[in-house]
């Protein structure tokens, strides 16, 4: 999993804000066939809380397995790098994971840059991290990494470090993977990547991790359909619509979707979206790769695999990979 404040806005006649970007992105998708929506927007305020929920599931494994290999391996990470180092963390959440490559660097970290979509929690991670490291700069940008973004200009000289934690590059289709790392190395002018991979292993295992027997998965996918009756004047019936998680064997990847339970016709902005009975949205994939497959899409992104480590039971693999 994963997860636009760049994006375009306008003010409503009733002194609300319409995201034009999340309205345009909404429609269209709504309006393919098969229909999609974007998984950047299932992470509103409410669904990156609801994400960190999930990070805690004991069905979703990716955290934890991501979590042990870097608490046991940052500082062989931390030995690979220099010093007066510009850490930046695209979609950086709660920032847990970075806390633990930020003890192993010690002091030779000179700035932070977490990068994210979701403003509130962006603020207050920024602010924790800035008390937790007072002798580090905290340069927070609020922003919607799968599109272009500005860094700061007043950055000091130094080592670029791009961390990429949580298997997030799997959101993407491949070739969209490969155009976004080569963005990110080219706009960032990283010299080092960090990313966290999930590997395929047993469909039975995958599914269960994006559809828990709670039913939390299921309230992150479905608050997508709350933001947009909220955001865009929709008119979706929650209860008219199922989760269901499902392996997609031929493209390697976890999708997940929302299963309309009967013929019905909702409205976006005012515009009619019909649904037959069985009809999908499809608001996320997560592509699994094994460590090989991944070093050789990097390599077509720019990059220069280094080395890699994998937990004992095949889970997850975390990469070093050099511009």
């Amino acid at each position: 999993m994963a997860p636009g404040a760049n994006a375009a806005r306008t003010e409503e006649d009733e002194g609300t804000t319409l995201d034009l970007d999340f309205a345009q992105s909404v429609l269209a998708g709504l309006s393919a066939a098969p229909k999609t929506l974007e998984p950047k927007w299932l992470y509103d305020a409410l669904g990156a809380k609801i994400f960190e929920a999930i990070c805690e599931l004991d069905t979703y494994y990716p955290t934890r397995m991501e979590m042990s290999l870097l608490a046991a391996r940052a500082p062989e990470i931390a030995e690979s790098l220099g010093k007066d180092l510009i850490l930046i963390e695209p979609g950086s959440g709660e920032g847990v994971k970075v806390r633990l490559l930020l003890d192993a660097l010690a002091e030779r970290v000179a700035v932070y840059v977490p990068v994210d979509i979701a403003a509130e929690q962006l603020v207050f991670l920024a602010q924790s991290i800035s008390a937790a490291y007072p002798d580090m700069l905290v340069a927070p940008v609020v922003a919607d990494f799968t599109g272009a973004f500005v860094l700061p200009s007043d950055l000091p000289d130094g080592e670029r470090v791009l961390f990429f934690p949580g298997s997030t590059i799997g959101n993407f289709e491949p070739d969209e993977a490969i155009a976004l790392l080569a963005r990110l190395r080219e706009e960032s002018q990283a010299d080092d990547l960090i990313i966290g991979i999930d590997t395929c292993k047993d469909p039975e295992r995958l599914v269960a991790a994006y559809d828990d027997p709670v039913g939390v998965t299921a309230s992150f996918n479905k608050n997508l359909l709350n933001r947009i009756n909220r955001e865009l004047g929709g008119t979706f019936d929650l209860a008219a619509f199922r989760h269901e998680a499902r392996f997609n064997a031929e493209k390697s990847r976890v999708e997940m979707h929302l299963v309309s339970l009967a013929e019905q016709t909702v409205t976006v902005l005012g515009q009619p979206i019909a649904f037959a009975e069985g009809e999908t949205i499809h608001t996320e994939s997560s592509h699994k790769y094994a460590p090989e497959d991944f070093q050789a899409l990097a390599v077509r992104a720019g990059w220069t695999p280094d080395r890699y480590w994998i937990d004992d039971e095949g889970l997850f693999s975390l990469h070093v990979v050099r511009a």
